[in-house]
């Protein structure tokens, strides 16, 4: 049963991670693990402190590059995780964040690496029901959509815009359930996005996000498309999230 959680404070707040030389107002959340691996034994990441949970330390990495700092940081999968996540860093002085990863496609006109900026979410998990009154989606800051999509454009890009279906259960995604989610103007689908989204309003800080077209969720079969083997779709992303970190005002 759903019961309002909306008290400003908690028992236990968010503790801010130990980082090398402060944090940042800036923040990457990269989901891709293979691309920030990569680019840390090119040395463009350094690893400067870490966030963590039972599942082991996931490293908080500065961006190696001229100009503003840049913090750049997987979180985690799933609602819960990535939003606990969020709040340390938060807690850390973060301001402003991009976050980029892959998702499930339920549109089929969604072909495998297409971006889409996400402009809303429906709240189909628990997380974000702890941050925002009851409500049919959640949306991401404003002036993050703006600068995603001006970086995309810049860059001669094609993309859409969209809304994603957020869910907990990868393993609970019906038939019906796709269809309602359909009708109600999804065309991807993933698990943080609306959570994340309702977590930043709630602390009143930027948030965007942007994703590529993976495996298609279709009644007649899931196809994976490979779509984790894309390994340019998925550093393009990641160049694209920093540069629109850099460009929210």
């Amino acid at each position: 049963m759903f019961e309002p959680n909306l008290q400003p404070e908690a028992i236990l707040s968010p503790q801010a991670p130990t980082i090398e030389n402060g944090g940042s107002p800036r923040y990457v959340l990269c989901f891709f693990h293979d691309v920030l691996s990569r680019l840390h034994q090119n040395g463009l990441l350094r690893p400067v402190g870490y966030v963590a949970s039972e599942i082991g330390r996931n490293p908080i990495y500065e961006l190696q590059q001229p100009g503003e700092r840049v913090l750049v940081v997987h979180p985690g999968v799933g609602a819960p995780l990535a939003v606990g996540f969020l709040e340390e860093l938060i807690a850390a002085g973060g301001q402003k964040f991009i976050v980029c990863g892959g998702c499930g496609v339920i549109d089929r006109d969604i072909a495998a690496g297409h971006l889409v900026i996400l402009t809303s979410a429906v709240r189909d998990e628990g997380t974000s029901y702890h941050y925002l009154p009851h409500s049919r989606e959640a949306f991401p800051a404003p002036a993050a959509v703006a600068a995603l999509q001006s970086v995309v454009e810049g860059r001669g890009l094609d993309y859409r815009l969209g809304k994603a279906w957020t869910t907990d259960a990868i393993y609970r995604e019906t038939i019906q359930r796709r269809e309602q989610r359909l009708a109600d103007g999804c065309c991807v689908v993933e698990m943080e996005a609306s959570a994340l989204f309702a977590a930043a309003a709630f602390r009143q800080v930027t948030l965007g996000q942007i994703v590529y077209g993976g495996d298609l969720v279709v009644p007649d079969g899931w196809d994976k498309r490979a779509w984790h083997e894309r390994a340019d779709d998925r550093e393009l992303l990641f160049w694209l999230a920093v540069e629109a970190v850099l460009a929210i005002p």
